[in-house]
């Protein structure tokens, strides 16, 4: 039962006509002094993220895993943000970023800096971690360094598995220039007609749905998808000279554009704009080394791209492969194991499941994820919720879901057996798109209320409100936190959530809800700050409020991504007054920190390790707001004490950025039980004690590692604090049991 509508302006009360420009905010002629320009920024993510593949003190398959996923982001980079300012450029687009850069000047300056990634991945790649893992018996291998078994069977791999599945392309005046599909690996070749001598060109695309390797018999050498289709050319066009071959890969802008208030059917208007994605322009050319200057003037002319769109690259074009090797059975190239934990309160001793609505009427619950277990966690709330027949309703948002997932499962299974179900399916969720309209459909076709989100917005917010029949009347149950629900990326990024009955947060989700699905025009919440209705006027508050405390003022934040102009002058302002500010910020920073008489009280420090750091923290602690006196852990260097007692926190799934304040709905949740603020004060003195993994903005905003005194890792110390607590739990602390509980 789709929700299909039509124009969904009336109610939000803003502008949604005119498509985001593309400036953050108006120029200044200081521009270039005050902020850092946010692609550039975004490159420095991506080169930190190549720093960890780069590191020798890693186990050697976790350096190959940073390896494919430090090329998925380059491609992602050029995919949205490259495609975007080419966009620019061919619209005539003039003025410049709030950094003072213009489009062309952008481009310039990201064509300079992946020009050294790029020499740096193949550093990485094929001067030392290709050697190394030889060393260890995998050995990614050419066909020449075989013998010939191994060529034998490459033969019969070839016949019955690869060859009957490619279609080469000629090209020729009845054959057009084949359309070259996104991130896809290619082979061009020059065949010459031994009776006429005609030379003409043909594209071998080297088929995506098989494994990027071939692995021989005994399971120790890799041999390159690309590289056994070239070596049998020959089969594919028999009687005809192969003069060269070489490999080439496209991207193409791969951004998704809907013409939202003409469309009726926003999934039928997504489903078709999927279809019109693959034909976006191309944006970028990646070339093997040994390519002709005959066959790159060719693909640069057809596919109407420039010499600065092209990259040269020594070794693999597609690292996409690298996954298969990361995941070969060998836990010693591996980070140790870890297996989330329960969190203490929602099991017994004896690891039994509890029951969880009476645990929250209890007390609120912060759950750290991946260190808190997600299946145990949020997935059994939704499971129990979707089996209880007192539930009367559950209402939940989905951004990014995983492709089994156990919670679209569970509601399934509730509006099946009669419990009112409505899901908010973010249809434009980037990259996320196709697999979100599967699980639209499947949810209607279960008797689930699907609405498929607003016009002009994204529904970021992560939320999920459970109404229940009790015996002293009705009770609204809430999730609201910082990451998806997705089962899969629970195990791999860093993300908080909280578990409440609080009746504000409950009346407030209701009210958030009938927004998303009805017709409403509240703009205040009780509790909660919505964008883009009001928290970009509640955080500009809060953080003049500890501008007024000037030197007694503190905020300490942690987020994805830092890019609002108007965000990023407030701090500013505050750190003029004497405001000490530490900012964790995992990506992008546009904000210029120790700038004299702009940032000296500001500082800046990115984690990137095993775990993607996804959560959002907002602390205002200024004014000597005490409240329980400092906290104390074992597990923390004495020294701490950055974070100071008392102040305020906040949560939820907004970064700092344009979009998530004016362009998306976002929830945030100030978080007040006195232990949770202790947990979440812990985090951000771990994560700034954190010397293994931590990294520093400069001014000229470039990064540096922090240099290892201590040897805190802070993802490490989250595993062990978690595994602490489940100690805790199954061995009760007897002066414990008498009293306070153990922590939540």
């Amino acid at each position: 039962m789709a929700t299909r509508r039509a124009d969904d302006s009336v109610r939000l009360g803003i502008a949604v006509d005119a498509p985001p420009g593309p400036l953050t905010a108006p120029a200044r002629e200081d521009g270039g002094r005050r902020y850092i320009n946010r692609e550039l920024s975004n490159v420095e993510y991506v080169n930190r993220v190549l720093a960890v593949a780069e590191d020798p003190n890693l186990p050697l398959l976790e350096r190959v895993k940073f390896l494919a996923i430090f090329a998925g982001l380059l491609d992602e980079f050029f995919e949205v943000r490259v495609a975007g300012l080419k966009d620019q450029l061919a619209a005539g687009l003039g003025g410049t970023d709030p950094a003072g850069g213009s489009p062309s000047d952008q481009l310039r300056a990201i064509r300079a800096e992946t020009e050294v990634l790029v020499k740096r991945r193949v550093n990485a790649l094929v001067d030392v971690i290709i050697p190394e893992l030889a060393g260890q018996g995998i050995r990614l291998s050419n066909l020449d360094s075989l013998d010939a078994d191994d060529r034998e069977y490459l033969e019969n791999v070839f016949e019955e598995r690869i060859f009957p599945v490619l279609t080469p392309l000629a090209v020729d005046p009845g054959h057009p220039f084949p359309y070259i599909s996104n991130l896809s690996l290619n082979l061009a070749v020059i065949v010459r007609d031994p009776a006429t001598g005609e030379r003409r060109f043909a594209r071998v695309k080297v088929p995506p749905l098989l494994p990027g390797f071939v692995v021989t018999p005994d399971g120790e050498r890799f041999v390159p998808l690309d590289h056994v289709i070239a070596a049998h050319l020959g089969a594919l066009f028999p009687g005809m000279e192969i003069e060269n071959h070489h490999a080439f890969r496209v991207t193409r802008n791969a951004d998704l554009t809907l013409e939202e208030d003409e469309a009726e059917d926003l999934l039928a208007a997504v489903e078709m704009e999927l279809r019109r994605r693959r034909f976006g322009r191309a944006v970028r050319l990646e070339i093997d080394a040994a390519m002709t200057d005959e066959v790159r003037e060719l693909l640069t002319r057809e596919l109407d791209l420039g010499p600065q769109d092209v990259y040269v690259v020594e070794g693999p074009l597609d690292l996409a492969g690298l996954w298969a090797v990361h995941g070969l059975d060998r836990p010693e190239l591996k980070d140790d194991a870890f297996a989330p934990t329960t969190p203490p309160r929602l099991a017994t001793a004896d690891d039994e499941p509890v029951d969880l609505f009476s645990v929250i009427r209890q007390g609120d619950v912060l759950l750290h994820h991946p260190y808190d277990s997600f299946a145990t966690s949020v997935e059994a709330f939704i499971k129990q919720a979707s089996r209880d027949p007192r539930v009367l309703a559950i209402k939940q948002t989905l951004y990014r879901t995983s492709g089994d997932s156990p919670i679209v499962t569970a509601l399934i299974r509730a509006a099946e057996r009669g419990t009112q179900v409505a899901a908010l399916v973010e249809l434009k969720a980037r990259g996320d798109e196709a697999a979100n309209v599967a699980w639209a459909r499947a949810l209607e076709e279960a008797g689930v209320h699907v609405v498929y989100g607003l016009i002009g917005l994204k529904t970021h917010s992560k939320t999920a409100l459970v109404v229940r029949q009790e015996d002293d009347g009705i009770r609204r149950y809430c999730h609201i936190g910082t990451g998806n629900y997705n089962s899969t990326t629970a195990r791999l990024y860093e993300d908080l959530g909280l578990l409440t009955v609080d009746p504000d947060l409950g009346a407030d989700l209701t009210d958030l809800f009938n927004f998303l699905t009805g017709y409403s025009r509240r703009t205040e919440y009780r509790r909660l700050m919505v964008a883009p209705l009001s928290l970009r006027g509640s955080m500009m508050a809060l953080i003049e409020r500890e501008t007024a405390f000037g030197s007694l003022g503190r905020m300490v934040w942690k987020m994805n991504n830092l890019v609002d102009a108007e965000i990023i002058d407030a701090l500013y302002d505050a750190s003029r007054a004497g405001v000490r500010i530490d900012l964790i910020v995992r990506g992008i920073c546009c904000l210029r920190p120790g700038v004299p008489g702009l940032s000296e009280n500001i500082r800046v420090r990115s984690v990137v390790g095993r775990y993607l750091e996804h959560s959002r923290i907002y602390f205002f602690g200024g004014g000597g707001r005490g409240r329980n006196g400092p906290v104390t852990s074992e597990h923390l260097p004495v020294a701490l004490g950055a974070v100071p007692d008392g102040g305020e926190y906040y949560i939820g799934s907004a970064d700092m950025m344009p979009r998530n304040l004016d362009r998306r709905v976002e929830a945030i949740v100030p978080v007040s039980d006195p232990e949770l603020c202790d947990r979440l004060r812990e985090i951000l003195e771990v994560e700034l004690a954190d010397d293994v993994l931590a990294w520093e903005l400069r001014g000229d905003g470039t990064w540096s590692k922090v240099p290892t005194v201590t040897g805190l890792n802070a993802q490490r110390q989250f595993q062990d604090l978690a595994v602490e607590r489940a100690r805790r739990r199954r061995e009760p602390d007897p002066l414990n049991a008498l009293g306070r509980p153990s922590g939540a």
